[in-house]
């Protein structure tokens, strides 16, 4: 292969190497914010869930001041039963202390409710602790391993940077004008491989002279539709097969 060509080639690896790269150290404030995403959500969950049980408890305490407001009431009814003098005080009374009575079995009722909601509300925040415990586990591993990758990525930059300057070194002025034009017309890629007469990038197919001469990998040869630098990667010999003797039965 023309050395000019083997050394674009190797210059698109690098840069592609480099932009993928440097894609991924872009990408670390998104991936930072959905590392919080994930926390927020936990987090909101558990104030939901404290939420709930602070209601309940707040809910618990009114109704048991309504108990304690319709015992006193039976109370003072009972005094009342005492002291009544005719049949007809005696059982207004007595509607009043069964009234006073119903409301408290109803409270009651409630109260309970409320205590068996308390313990699913109960059991909710403490599970809710526990993934957010979880979550913040698994975050802070995320974090680390983005770490270690961001900083491998910095290197292989600084590693790719090396490399490319020496590859460009092996180039002439004019292979390495031409490489870098089309490297920023064309997204990124600046060199293409030619297959079964076709650029495999922009899929245009080549005239046959075209394709002929990308065959034999002897000199720079540009893409008439998309311009990016060709080369043909000759299709691999086929494995010899092996003839194995069946053994005799």
């Amino acid at each position: 292969m023309n050395a000019e060509l083997e050394h674009v080639i190797a210059l698109q690896r690098l840069d592609s190497t480099a932009h993928d790269a440097k894609r991924r150290l872009a990408e670390q404030p998104e991936r930072e914010k959905a590392f919080e995403g994930r926390l927020d959500t936990a987090r909101r969950r558990l104030a939901a869930d404290k939420e709930r049980l602070a209601e309940n408890q707040t809910a618990r305490r009114a109704v048991e001041k309504d108990v304690a407001v319709h015992q006193g009431r039976l109370s003072k009814f009972r005094e009342q039963a005492m002291a009544v003098k005719t049949n007809q005080e005696y059982h207004a009374v007595q509607k009043e202390i069964g009234f006073a009575q119903g409301e408290i079995k109803t409270i009651e009722d409630k109260i309970l409710e409320l205590m068996v909601e308390a313990d699913d509300l109960t059991a909710a925040v403490k599970r809710a602790e526990a993934e957010l415990a979880s979550e913040q586990k698994a975050v802070d591993a995320d974090r680390r391993a983005m770490a270690t990758e961001l900083a491998a990525m910095k290197s292989s930059l600084e590693r790719i940077a090396g490399e490319r300057a020496e590859v460009v070194r092996g180039l002439s002025a004019k292979a390495l004008a031409i490489f870098e034009l089309v490297l920023r017309r064309r997204n990124g890629v600046a060199v293409a491989q030619a297959r079964d007469g076709i650029c495999t990038v922009c899929h245009v197919r080549l005239r046959p002279q075209v394709f002929n001469t990308i065959l034999r990998n002897d000199q720079i040869v540009q893409c008439d539709s998309c311009q990016r630098i060709l080369y043909h990667v000759p299709a691999a010999a086929p494995a010899a097969s092996s003839s194995v003797p069946q053994s005799a039965q």
